[in-house]
C-alpha cells in the first residue's frame, strides 16, 4: 500500500489498540480517534495525530478504520462520520458486529464511497502482530487491501455482510468449544480427575484448540463481548445450544471485563 493513503483509525479497545500501533509502526500515516481519548496517548506519542471528533478523523482520510464494541457503538460513530466522508474514501469496518448492521451501514453511504466488513480472528497477541486472520466482505479496492494486508492473512468471503457472517460462524464455534470444554473439565473435577491429567488429554482430542482458548494467558475477549457475538448468532437461527452458551456467559456479572478464560473452574 502507498504509504501516503491517510488512514483514520475510530475505536482503540482492546483489539484497536494494538491494530493501530501494528498500522503506525508499519510507517502508514494514522489519525486516530477514541471516546475516552486518554487511551488514545501512547500512540499519539508514538506518532499518531488524535482526532476530537469522528468527523474530524475521517475527514481527510483516504482510508477509515472502525473497531467498535457493538453494533450500537458502531452505529452512533457512524452517524457522526458518515457526513464527513468525501468521495473516493475506503471504509473498512473490523468490528464484530453481524450482516445485518453491515448492509444498514452500506446502504447510507455517501456517495463515492466503499464499506468493506472486515471482522477479524484472534486476539491482541496477533493484532499486535500483524498476524489476525481477516474475514473481507464487499469490495476490495487496491487501498482497501494493502491496508488489510498488513494486519494478517486476508479471506475474501464474498459481497457485502459475508465477513461479517463468516465472523459470527467461526467466533461462536469457538465460544462454544470453550463452553464445552469448561463443561468438561467441571465433569471432571466432580469424578475426582486431576486438573493437569484433565487438560493434557482433552488436549489430544477434537476440542485441542477450544483447550488451547480456555487456557490462553496471553489473549483478552471479554466474556461481555463473547456474549454480544453470541447473541448476535441466535438472533438468525434457532441456537438451543448457544443459548445455553449465553446464559452460562452472562450469569457470571462480575467476570464481564475479564477475559473467557476466566470462566474455567478453579481447583
Amino acid at each position: 500500500m502507498d504509504k501516503t493513503h491517510r488512514i483514520a483509525f475510530l475505536g482503540l479497545g482492546g483489539m484497536g489498540t494494538p491494530m493501530a500501533r501494528h498500522l503506525l509502526a508499519s510507517g502508514l500515516p494514522l489519525t486516530v480517534w477514541n471516546r475516552t481519548a486518554a487511551r488514545a496517548r501512547p500512540l499519539v506519542e508514538a506518532g499518531a495525530v488524535l482526532a476530537a471528533t469522528p468527523a474530524e478523523a475521517v475527514r481527510d482520510a483516504d482510508v477509515v478504520i472502525t473497531m467498535l464494541a457493538d453494533p450500537e457503538a458502531l452505529l452512533a460513530v457512524a452517524g457522526e462520520m458518515l457526513p464527513a466522508l468525501r468521495p473516493g474514501t475506503h471504509w473498512i469496518d473490523t468490528s464484530t458486529v453481524g450482516p445485518d448492521t453491515v448492509r444498514a451501514l452500506a446502504a447510507r453511504l455517501p456517495d463515492g464511497v466503499t464499506l468493506t466488513d472486515a471482522p477479524v480472528m484472534g486476539s491482541v497477541d496477533r493484532a499486535a502482530s500483524g498476524d489476525l486472520w481477516v474475514l473481507a466482505g464487499g469490495p476490495l479496492p487496491g487501498p482497501v487491501a494493502g491496508v488489510l494486508e498488513r494486519l494478517g492473512e486476508v479471506t475474501e468471503c464474498g459481497p457485502a455482510g459475508s465477513g461479517a457472517a463468516l465472523k459470527l460462524v467461526l467466533i461462536n464455534a469457538v465460544i462454544g468449544g470453550v463452553a464445552l470444554v469448561n463443561e468438561t473439565l467441571r465433569l471432571g473435577q466432580a469424578l475426582g480427575l486431576p486438573a493437569g491429567m484433565l487438560r493434557t488429554e482433552l488436549a489430544k482430542g477434537p476440542l485441542a484448540g477450544a483447550v488451547g482458548r480456555a487456557f490462553a494467558e496471553d489473549s483478552h475477549f471479554p466474556v461481555a463481548l463473547a456474549a454480544k457475538d453470541v447473541a448476535l448468532a441466535t438472533a438468525h437461527a434457532p441456537l438451543p445450544v448457544l443459548e445455553a452458551v449465553r446464559a452460562a456467559l452472562t450469569g457470571r456479572p462480575e467476570l464481564a471485563e475479564s477475559d473467557l478464560s476466566a470462566l474455567r473452574p478453579a481447583w
